[in-house]
């Protein structure tokens, strides 16, 4: 193996490395939240507390790159479920779940951005300009196949996912955000 081969099959384990710590932390955030103990993101991802501060040296760079990787996700399945899913629809309601498990996550986002407020205004633009063309092409297959009837704008769409997964984080055991979201798809069916 050449030294170019050899580098280049390390930044691959790298972003492999990367890329499991990043489900890690998305996975630890949702049972614990942003300010989950670094050991317990470390021990999920089978990593050293020194891998992750070598690449995330604060809690807010490791939030970061959580949420960047989360849109990031989201906005690649769009595609691939139009393309999977039995229907336009069915990759719709797919995608709004995915999308809900990504609010869950973000939950406490707001605790972690006082220490890097502009980083954090910068992944809203993020946010928008991944996720919006995302949905809208999802839903314009979704009313082109005939199965949508409502003339939903994206941003409204996602604006609403968001107040629904939102009111998830209250103590409220009677509430059910995905039944929730499920109503509201239900309601725009054809």
């Amino acid at each position: 193996m050449g030294a170019e081969q050899a580098r280049s099959a390390k930044r691959a384990d790298a972003r492999r490395n990367e890329k499991a710590l990043l489900d890690a932390a998305a996975a630890v955030f949702v049972t614990d939240g942003v300010d989950a103990p670094v050991r317990k993101i470390a021990a999920e991802a089978g990593v050293g507390m020194g891998t992750i501060y070598r690449h995330f040296p604060t809690r807010a760079d490791l939030v970061i790159a959580v949420y960047r990787h989360q849109v990031d996700a989201c906005a690649e399945a769009g595609p691939a479920l139009l393309a999977s899913a039995e229907s336009p629809f069915a990759a719709l309601r797919e995608w709004v779940n995915l999308f809900a498990e990504f609010l869950v996550t973000k939950h406490g986002l707001a605790n972690a951005s006082r220490s890097d407020p502009d980083g954090f205004a910068a992944l809203h633009g993020l946010f928008l300009e991944r996720l919006v063309p995302v949905l809208g092409d999802i839903l314009t297959a979704a009313r082109e196949s005939g199965e949508l009837t409502a003339d939903i704008a994206p941003y409204q769409l996602l604006r609403a996912i968001g107040d629904i997964c939102a009111g998830a984080e209250r103590d409220d055991p009677d509430y059910d955000a995905r039944l929730t979201l499920r109503l509201l798809l239900d309601g725009c069916r054809a």
